[in-house]
C-alpha cells in the first residue's frame, strides 16, 4: 500500500464549466487526491468575472480576472508546500502557467508543471524564448505522452510521463444488445476550428447513404456551433444531428451507453480524454492521427486512425466498425485492455514520485512507500 505525502498542494487549473478535457481532469486530480488525505487548495484560472457584465467586453476583462488570480496565487504560496500547475499552450501559458511559476519560486515553493498542450510544437516554435526562463525554474514537469516527452526533449528539459486518469468506476462497457439499433456516432470535443467538427459532419453525411437512421451528436460548446448547424442542414442531415452543448463530465458515461462509435476530428491534439472515456465505455474510436493521438493509441488494434480534414478517411473508417462485427469486438476489447493503464491506481505512484524527488537540495518532502 502506498502513504500519499503529507503535503498540501495548490492545484492550479481550469475547472468546469466549461467541460473541457483540462478542466474535467483538474477535478478529478482534486477529488482523487483528497481521497488519499493530501491537502488540496484548487486556484482556478477560469474563475467567473466580476462583475458578470465584463464578460463580453475583451480585454478589460481579462485584466480583471488577471488581478485577482494573482492575489489568490501570492495567498496559496503562504498556504501550501507545492504548485501543480496544469498548463497549456499559447496565451494560456503566458496568462496563467508562468505567474504561477514565478510567484511560487518567489515564495520557496516546489513547482510541477503539468503541460498538456497538443499545439506544443508550433507554440514553442514562436514563443520558446519566452516559455524556456519559465520552465527552467520548474522543479518537475509532467507530460501525459511520450508525443510531448519528446517535444521537451528536443529542446533540452527532461519530463515525467504520468498519463491522464479514467475514471473505470463511471465509464463502463455495456452489452451491444442494450443499444439502441440505429448507428449512433459521437462527438466530444468543443465547437472550435481546431477540433474540425466540419468534417466529422461531411464524414457523417457519407455514413448516412449506407445507413438512412444513422445519428450523429456532437457534445460541446464553442463559436462554431452557428457555422456547423448551417452546414448540418446544407448537408441535409440536420434531422439526424444533435448539437448537445455542454455536457457535463457526470452525464458522459450515459451518454456513451447509446453510441456506436466515437469520432475524433481534431487537426492537433495530445492525450484526449474523450478517446479514453470512449475506450473504457466500450465504443470503438475513429480519430485523426494528429499530435500525441498515435501515441495513446495502435491502429487498427486499439483504435482506427485517419488523416486529418479527410472525411472519406473518417467515413470509410466508421462504415468498417459498423459492417465487420468480429474486428469492431476484438477493438472494443483490446481498447477496454488499455485503458486499465490510466486508471488512477496505475497513476497515482507515478505521481507521488514525482512529488517526493521534486526538489532539487532543500528540504525534502516525505518519502512515498509503495508496496
Amino acid at each position: 500500500m502506498m502513504n500519499a505525502p503529507s503535503i498540501r498542494i495548490a492545484l492550479v487549473g481550469p475547472l468546469p464549466p466549461p467541460f473541457g478535457g483540462m478542466a474535467n481532469q483538474t477535478r478529478q486530480l482534486a477529488e482523487l487526491l483528497r481521497s488519499e488525505g493530501v491537502g488540496v487548495e484548487v486556484v482556478r484560472v477560469n474563475a467567473p468575472y466580476r462583475p458578470a457584465w465584463l464578460e463580453p467586453v475583451r480585454g478589460v476583462r481579462a485584466l480583471f480576472r488577471l488581478l485577482p488570480y494573482l492575489a489568490r496565487l501570492w495567498a496559496a504560496a503562504g498556504r501550501n508546500d507545492l504548485f501543480h500547475i496544469m498548463a497549456n499552450s499559447g496565451w494560456s501559458w503566458h496568462l496563467y502557467a508562468a505567474p504561477a511559476i514565478w510567484i511560487a519560486k518567489l515564495r520557496g515553493k516546489v513547482v510541477v508543471i503539468n503541460y498538456r498542450g497538443g499545439e506544443a510544437e508550433e507554440f514553442f516554435a514562436r514563443a520558446f524564448a519566452w516559455v524556456k526562463p519559465s520552465l527552467k525554474r520548474a522543479d518537475a514537469i509532467i507530460v501525459p505522452s511520450g508525443f510531448l516527452a519528446e517535444i521537451f526533449g528536443k529542446r533540452g528539459f527532461a519530463t515525467h510521463i504520468v498519463p491522464n486518469i479514467v475514471n473505470l468506476e463511471r465509464f463502463a462497457a455495456i452489452d451491444p444488445a442494450e443499444k439502441p439499433a440505429a448507428p449512433h456516432m459521437l462527438v466530444a470535443r468543443n465547437l472550435e476550428p481546431l477540433y474540425d467538427n466540419t468534417t466529422a459532419l461531411h464524414a457523417f453525411a457519407r455514413i448516412r447513404q449506407h445507413h438512412p437512421d444513422a445519428r450523429l451528436t456532437i457534445a460541446g460548446s464553442g463559436p462554431e456551433r452557428a457555422a456547423l448547424e448551417q452546414l448540418a442542414c446544407s448537408l441535409n442531415i440536420a434531422d439526424a444531428v444533435t448539437f448537445a452543448g455542454r455536457v457535463e463530465n457526470a452525464e458522459m458515461p450515459a451518454l456513451y451507453q447509446t453510441v456506436h462509435i466515437a469520432l475524433n476530428p481534431s487537426l492537433a491534439d495530445n492525450m484526449p480524454i474523450s478517446i479514453l472515456e470512449a475506450l473504457a465505455s466500450g465504443v470503438p474510436v475513429v480519430s485523426t492521427d494528429v499530435g500525441g493521438v498515435p501515441f495513446l493509441v495502435k491502429h487498427e488494434k486499439t483504435a482506427l486512425l485517419v488523416p486529418p480534414a479527410d472525411a472519406d478517411a473518417m467515413a470509410g473508417a466508421c462504415l468498417r466498425i459498423l459492417s465487420d462485427t468480429q474486428f469492431t469486438q476484438q477493438l472494443i476489447a483490446a481498447g477496454q485492455e488499455l485503458v486499465h493503464e490510466f486508471a488512477w491506481s496505475q497513476v497515482r505512484s507515478r505521481l507521488f514520485e514525482v512529488y517526493h524527488d521534486a526538489p532539487n537540495g532543500g528540504t525534502r518532502l516525505p518519502a512515498v512507500e509503495t508496496q
